[in-house]
């Protein structure tokens, strides 16, 4: 294997939750102040994915006070403790930048009737467990 494709596999999650543009999703996030870490949670509409890989992108859309906020963040981060799914929501395109223009209830995308709500999560890199392979040993026969 490539040198740099075995430093980036190192680096890869070994499971990833199933991200899909329109979600409202609940994330998990590490924040260091001084000395001090803690788990923040952001709250919002996935509007994009992007990348592949280790290079792995979602954006994350809400509106707070009256005033939008978007946080992208990388799918395979340490930063990113888990990723939450809260509704599923009907997507017809790729990226929801209309969203940026509404206000309100417009804001958000319609419910996908009947959907469960499931964390699935995406397996990228199993777990490799060597076996101890034991030879069977032959008796001399006489």
């Amino acid at each position: 294997m490539d040198i740099i494709k075995s430093i980036e596999h190192e680096q890869l999650k070994n499971k990833i939750p199933e991200l899909k543009v329109g979600n409202t999703v609940r994330v998990h996030v590490k924040i260091k102040e001084g000395n001090k870490e803690r788990i923040q949670v952001f709250e919002g509409i996935i509007i994009k994915v992007q990348g592949g890989g280790v290079n792995q992108t979602f954006t994350v859309r809400k509106i707070s006070y009256g005033v939008g906020v978007e946080k992208t963040f990388l799918v395979h981060s340490p930063l990113v403790e888990k990723v939450e799914l809260v509704r599923v929501g009907k997507a017809r395109r790729a990226r929801l930048f209309y969203l940026r223009d509404r206000i309100g209830k417009a804001a958000k995308t319609r419910e996908q009737v009947g959907a469960r709500i499931e964390n699935k999560e995406i397996t990228v890199k199993e777990d490799l467990v060597e076996e101890e392979v034991s030879e069977p040993v032959e008796e001399d026969k006489k």
